[in-house]
């Protein structure tokens, strides 16, 4: 007989239990997607449970049976299903237990052991779960608290997430704000737990929970209890209301109809709960007139969503252009305030000039919030909450600007304009798309007659990111004091002031500032005229053309209103999360850090030494030594940092330097920090056997251009043998034109893959990060295996710590014959894996 019940974690977890995984069960796989949604799910319970402890929120079901060694004193269950929610629940308490430890009490330590995660009194079944046995190490460094803790491994990751979430969240001024999310956690998370006695078919039990079949969507159900509600108009009400409202929209737009309409009221409300949210509303209502009313109403609302959703329907210019622009920025989170907007002027209260107005707004603070780097933080919570807590005794557009200009909403003030736009790496912020825009509509704002077609644009680095020879040599001249070249290139080249567009950006790739001045002097892009008029680029002139910069976007993009004050910040909270994420077994340098910040190596190092900072041993200066100046904060610790770095993993020269192969430059720290990543989803697919294809003409010019013969004929040496293997390959379509070594196409039925992505100007790129989320290789063992294959090659040492990022090597590697045909075999290893009978 089945038992089964609703619970929650704490009912599960306390007293003398035991969960274990059976070996035959998939190995632990959760990726930051899946960890970011039950994040914020807890984050906002806990908010919500403050003013209401009883609330919880449901994440699913766990199929449990007795286990056949069950004994007297200890409770012992096998897990059939739901161990990658239990998993994950038991890494967040580890990585709650340890931070409430460090920062508030030791005691927490003992108590959450205690409570939660181990049996202690009872040695042969210490660990309350016992995950399946390819994940029992990782599991218990994070439940032992070793230096291994947080490794390159899935739970390793998963532990790195939930202790970089948990340092963004606290506020120093909250001294609750943690206890809060552990009590969401414990007591908030409700399951219902399926227990299968003795002869039940625990697998019959588990195909019915998964075998769902085809859903109805929201929409669907709360359609259907419309016209439940409507048994004599219902024919009516559906021939002249309804039908022509879903011949407006599509399914997905109906449903995010009713949702928008919901958030108007509770800006809380989640999407999945939307039909049960209209219900509860539509429940209040008792005549067929007045469900008929809702109907109409709905259609109203329809028609205006419609023209958010496709702006050329507007009939005034002047919003139909802003309605374009915060459509092309891509961010649902704003249309409850459009519909309102729109809504407000179909009403009379609000004319189009005044909602044109607030949209501007909006897209100000989109702008500004992403050249400060703060282009995602707390967005969609902000965003949602507009319409219900905006001045109902202002203007529409001015109740809009002083809603984002007050509290911790990051509506950049001028003063952060002018020193972000110098120094914070533009290229590395928000999403590539939203990079793009900004850039396309600054180039707007010069009102240029020959407008250039915005597709045919990219996105250039004056100053390359792979700098050659004849760059150093320019760039040393800015050089002062103890600067090294890395340091300075990395503070200037992602930054707004190095950047323009340009439709020859194959043309321009890596020459000299003397070539490039006069391509882009010819092109009819306004933004690179002042590049041209320079006689060279070096720090002065990108800080220079940075100043004009920022004061066409103060001009053009308006800021909050005064209340806001002239504040400017240091995103410190940026660097504590990618220090936080930071893996066991690598370092990254104080230049860095600076870079990603928007800093300078050393207010990033007085910050180390003097506020906490996670894992701030592992920031070291450019060589790889140890700061003289570094001291731990508590000043009851002796301990000699290199001891704990290299327990954690890190190795040291005999001259005390740590190995460059397991740095984490800037562009990893980013990755770590949660920064979007320009993924491959927008790619175009090239069979081999076509040769008239634009982009394979345009990545082999690239090649040819950046790199000598050698290292040109190696690689194209390696695509041949790749293709001979049965791969296919993938062109990037971004300005460096990239190439993808397909395993598998999208169309596949387990999803594309690829082992790596070439670079023209010279990398080797290993994408184990999207390795860890695609079959077979979601296995860490296969990806361990593959990193060992490759640094078998001469020249090549990727570090254990990268394991779950995107390292590689450079190209003129592949010069080596040896190394070029055991790369290949290597390749040929990967596809066998993917493809177990070619």
């Amino acid at each position: 007989m089945v038992a089964a019940h609703e619970t929650t974690l704490r009912e599960l977890l306390e007293g003398a239990k035991q969960y274990r995984v059976p070996l035959y069960q998939r190995t632990y796989s959760w990726t930051d997607s899946q960890l970011g949604r039950l994040w914020e799910d807890i984050r906002k319970l806990a908010e919500e449970r403050a003013e209401d402890p009883s609330l919880t929120h449901f994440i699913g079901s766990l199929v449990l049976a007795s286990s056949p060694t069950h004994g007297p004193s200890v409770s012992e269950f096998l897990v059939v299903d739901g161990q990658q929610r239990l998993t994950t629940l038991s890494i967040l308490l580890c990585a709650i237990r340890d931070h409430r430890a460090k920062h508030e009490d030791p005691d927490h330590r003992d108590r959450i052991d205690q409570e939660y995660l181990i049996n202690k009194y009872k040695p042969a079944h210490r660990l309350k779960l016992v995950p399946t046995q390819a994940d029992r190490a990782a599991y218990e460094a994070c439940l032992e608290a070793t230096p291994q803790a947080g490794g390159s491994d899935q739970v390793g990751a998963a532990y790195r997430f939930f202790a970089a979430q948990l340092v963004a969240v606290d506020d120093p001024d909250d001294p609750m704000d943690i206890e809060r999310i552990e009590d969401a956690v414990i007591s908030g998370m409700a399951l219902v737990s399926v227990v299968a006695q003795a002869g039940d078919n625990v697998y019959r039990i588990f195909e019915s929970l998964n075998n769902t079949g085809l859903k109805l969507t929201q929409a669907d159900l709360l359609r259907n209890y419309l016209f439940m509600r409507l048994p004599n108009r219902g024919e009516a009400v559906y021939d002249s209301l309804w039908f022509p409202l879903q011949t407006q929209l599509d399914s997905g737009e109906l449903e995010q109809l009713f949702w928008l309409d919901l958030v108007h009221r509770n800006p809380e409300v989640k999407q999945t709960d939307t039909y049960t949210g209209q219900q509860a509303r539509l429940d209040g209502l008792h005549t067929e007139a007045e469900i008929e009313a809702e109907v109409r109403r709905f259609c109203r609302l329809g028609t205006l969503l419609r023209v958010i959703l496709h702006p050329k329907e507007e009939e005034d210019p002047e919003v139909r252009r802003r309605l374009t622009r915060l459509n092309a920025w891509d961010t649902t989170t704003v249309y409850p305030l459009l519909l309102h907007l729109l809504d407000r002027r179909q009403q009379g209260t609000a004319t189009s000039e005044q909602i044109a107005s607030a949209m501007l707004y909006v897209e100000s603070y989109f702008v500004r919030r992403l050249l400060i780097g703060r282009a995602t933080a707390s967005i969609n919570r902000i965003l949602l909450r507009i319409v219900t807590d905006m001045r109902a005794d202002l203007p529409v557009d001015e109740a809009v600007r002083a809603y984002l200009s007050v509290g911790r909403k990051y509506f950049a003030t001028d003063a952060s304009i002018r020193e972000a736009v110098r120094s914070i790496p533009f290229y590395l912020n928000g999403r590539a798309t939203q990079r793009k825009l900004v850039l396309q509509w600054l180039e707007e704002s010069y009102g240029s007659k020959e407008p250039v077609a915005a597709d045919s644009l990219t996105i250039e680095h004056v100053m390359p990111q792979s700098p050659t020879t004849e760059w150093r040599k320019a760039l040393s001249e800015d050089l002062q004091g103890e600067e090294s070249f890395a340091e300075v290139h990395e503070a200037l080249v992602h930054t707004l002031g190095n950047l323009t567009l340009t439709g020859y950006n194959a043309e321009l790739s890596n020459s000299s500032f003397l070539v490039k001045r006069v391509q882009l002097g010819k092109s009819g892009i306004s933004l690179s005229r002042d590049i041209a008029d320079q006689k060279r680029w070096g720090r002065p002139e990108i800080h220079a053309r940075a100043d004009t910069l920022a004061e066409r976007i103060i001009a053009h993009w308006p800021g909050p209103t005064e209340e806001a004050g002239n504040r400017s910040e240091v995103p410190w909270d940026v660097m504590n999360k990618a220090l936080a994420a930071l893996p066991a077994g690598a370092w990254t340098a104080y230049g860095d850090v600076a870079a990603l910040i928007g800093s300078h190596p050393m207010p990033v190092g007085v910050r180390l030494a003097s506020h906490p900072a996670p894992n701030a041993h592992r920031v070291l200066q450019t060589e790889g030594t140890l700061s003289p100046n570094f001291r731990w904060l508590d000043p009851s610790r002796k301990d000699d940092p290199h001891d704990l770095l290299r327990a954690e993993g890190v190795e040291f020269d005999k001259y005390g330097r740590a190995s460059q192969s397991q740095r984490i430059g800037v562009e990893e720290l980013a990755q770590l920090a949660g920064m979007p990543q320009q993924d491959a989803s927008g790619q175009l697919l090239r069979p081999r056997s076509s040769h008239n294809n634009a982009l394979d003409d345009r990545f082999l010019e690239q090649l040819t251009d950046l790199q000598d013969a050698q290292v040109a004929h190696a690689t194209v040496a390696v695509l041949e043998a790749w293709t001979d293997t049965g791969g296919m390959l993938l062109y990037g379509t971004g300005g460096e034109t990239s190439c993808f070594l397909m395993a598998r196409g999208k169309d596949h039925e387990l999803g594309n893959i690829w082992p790596a992505t070439i670079y023209p100007s010279g990398k080797f790129e290993i994408v184990f990060q999207h390795l860890s989320t695609r079959t077979p290789f979601d296995d860490i063992a296969l990806r361990q295996e593959f990193r060992r294959r490759l640094n078998e090659l001469p020249g090549v040492t990727i570090a254990a710590a990268k394991l779950a990022l995107r390292p590689g090597f450079p190209l003129d590697v592949l010069v080596n014959a040896t190394a070029r045909q055991a790369l290949i075999e290597h390749l040929g290893w990967f596809y066998r894996q993917v493809h177990p009978g070619a």
